[in-house]
């Protein structure tokens, strides 16, 4: 394989890695976003947000050391 199209091949995963977490994250946050602005028990969802912030920057981690771990990159 050449230099080039490697390259590619890991900019490639790294735009789908991006995509795939920007996904979950519009899943995930905009529903909470919506319940904590229209219901009166939706405050107290915002005792769950500090949980759901850490679990989508652990998300980002993993979907980077995916896409660095095809490259050989570490």
């Amino acid at each position: 394989m050449s230099a080039s199209s490697l390259q590619r091949f890991n900019r490639v995963r790294l735009c789908l890695a991006l995509v795939a977490w920007l996904a979950c994250a519009v899943a995930i946050v905009l529903p909470l976003v919506w319940l904590i602005n229209n219901r009166d028990w939706g405050v107290a969802l915002m005792l769950i947000m500090p949980v759901v912030v850490y679990a989508l920057m652990r998300l980002a981690r993993r979907l980077e050391s995916w896409a660095k771990r095809a490259s050989g990159k570490t």
